[in-house]
Protein backbone atom coordinates (compact mmCIF):
# COMPACT_ATOMS: atom_id res chain seq x y z
CA UNK A 1 0.00 0.00 0.00
CA UNK A 2 1.20 4.08 -0.67
CA UNK A 3 2.73 5.64 2.56
CA UNK A 4 0.74 8.28 1.29
CA UNK A 5 -2.20 6.90 1.61
CA UNK A 6 -1.48 4.61 4.97
CA UNK A 7 0.06 8.02 6.43
CA UNK A 8 -3.52 10.28 5.08
CA UNK A 9 -6.28 7.32 6.47
CA UNK A 10 -3.83 7.40 9.87
CA UNK A 11 -4.27 11.63 10.10
CA UNK A 12 -7.75 11.03 9.10
CA UNK A 13 -8.34 8.62 11.97
CA UNK A 14 -6.90 10.76 14.24
CA UNK A 15 -8.49 13.67 13.93
CA UNK A 16 -11.72 11.71 13.73
CA UNK A 17 -10.82 11.24 17.47
CA UNK A 18 -10.58 14.50 17.87
CA UNK A 19 -14.03 15.65 16.79
CA UNK A 20 -15.60 12.77 18.46
CA UNK A 21 -13.58 14.24 21.64
CA UNK A 22 -14.46 17.92 21.31
CA UNK A 23 -18.40 17.16 20.33
CA UNK A 24 -18.43 14.66 23.77
CA UNK A 25 -16.66 17.10 25.74
CA UNK A 26 -19.39 19.79 25.15
CA UNK A 27 -16.77 22.45 24.75
CA UNK A 28 -16.95 24.92 22.10
CA UNK A 29 -14.48 24.38 19.49
CA UNK A 30 -12.43 27.07 20.60
CA UNK A 31 -11.79 26.53 24.37
CA UNK A 32 -11.15 22.86 23.02
CA UNK A 33 -8.53 23.89 20.79
CA UNK A 34 -7.10 26.09 22.95
CA UNK A 35 -7.38 23.26 25.88
CA UNK A 36 -6.07 21.04 23.76
CA UNK A 37 -3.36 23.09 21.60
CA UNK A 38 -4.98 22.86 18.68
CA UNK A 39 -5.66 25.29 15.75
CA UNK A 40 -8.50 26.51 15.08
CA UNK A 41 -7.78 26.51 11.43
CA UNK A 42 -6.33 22.24 11.54
CA UNK A 43 -9.70 21.71 13.53
CA UNK A 44 -12.00 23.20 10.72
CA UNK A 45 -9.83 22.33 8.25
CA UNK A 46 -10.32 18.78 8.84
CA UNK A 47 -13.35 18.82 10.02
CA UNK A 48 -14.81 19.82 6.74
CA UNK A 49 -12.08 17.34 4.92
CA UNK A 50 -13.60 14.56 6.83
CA UNK A 51 -17.17 15.38 6.26
CA UNK A 52 -16.57 15.86 2.52
CA UNK A 53 -15.08 12.51 2.19
CA UNK A 54 -18.15 11.36 4.19
CA UNK A 55 -20.64 12.43 1.49
CA UNK A 56 -18.32 11.43 -1.12
CA UNK A 57 -18.44 7.79 0.64
CA UNK A 58 -22.17 8.12 1.15
CA UNK A 59 -23.11 9.22 -2.32
CA UNK A 60 -20.95 5.78 -3.46
CA UNK A 61 -23.15 3.59 -1.48
CA UNK A 62 -26.34 5.33 -2.11
CA UNK A 63 -26.42 4.22 -5.62
CA UNK A 64 -25.93 0.83 -4.40
CA UNK A 65 -28.51 1.05 -1.53
CA UNK A 66 -32.24 0.66 -0.78
CA UNK A 67 -34.21 3.88 -1.05
CA UNK A 68 -34.89 4.48 2.27
CA UNK A 69 -31.83 4.10 4.61
CA UNK A 70 -32.08 1.54 7.21
CA UNK A 71 -33.57 3.02 10.42
CA UNK A 72 -35.97 5.50 8.51
CA UNK A 73 -39.90 5.70 8.65
CA UNK A 74 -41.59 6.06 5.20
CA UNK A 75 -44.30 8.99 5.37
CA UNK A 76 -47.08 9.15 3.09
CA UNK A 77 -47.06 12.36 1.03
CA UNK A 78 -50.74 13.65 1.96
CA UNK A 79 -48.91 17.00 3.61
CA UNK A 80 -50.61 20.55 2.05
CA UNK A 81 -48.60 22.59 -0.30
CA UNK A 82 -47.19 24.77 2.36
CA UNK A 83 -46.16 22.19 4.61
CA UNK A 84 -43.08 21.85 6.41
CA UNK A 85 -41.09 19.49 9.05
CA UNK A 86 -38.29 20.28 10.81
CA UNK A 87 -35.83 17.14 11.01
CA UNK A 88 -32.89 16.97 13.84
CA UNK A 89 -29.84 14.41 13.15
CA UNK A 90 -26.67 14.82 15.64
CA UNK A 91 -27.87 17.93 16.90
CA UNK A 92 -28.17 19.80 13.77
CA UNK A 93 -31.57 21.11 12.68
CA UNK A 94 -33.07 20.97 8.85
CA UNK A 95 -35.95 22.52 7.78
CA UNK A 96 -37.84 20.40 4.95
CA UNK A 97 -40.65 21.35 2.77
CA UNK A 98 -41.95 19.93 -0.56
CA UNK A 99 -39.97 21.12 -2.43
CA UNK A 100 -36.48 19.93 -0.74
CA UNK A 101 -34.76 17.53 -2.73
CA UNK A 102 -35.49 13.87 -1.20
CA UNK A 103 -31.70 12.64 -2.11
CA UNK A 104 -30.21 15.97 -1.09
CA UNK A 105 -31.78 15.29 2.45
CA UNK A 106 -30.76 11.75 2.39
CA UNK A 107 -27.56 12.30 1.76
CA UNK A 108 -27.28 15.25 4.64
CA UNK A 109 -28.83 13.18 6.88
CA UNK A 110 -26.60 10.41 6.54
CA UNK A 111 -23.17 12.89 6.70
CA UNK A 112 -24.45 14.24 9.78
CA UNK A 113 -25.30 10.60 11.55
CA UNK A 114 -21.80 9.53 10.73
CA UNK A 115 -20.00 12.27 12.46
Amino acid sequence: MDAKLVTERYRASQWMEILRDRKESSLSVDEYCREKGISRHAYYYWQRKLRNAACTELAKQDKMSAPIPTGWLQLSSTASAGASIKVEVSGCHIDVDGNTDLGLLKEVCRALRAL
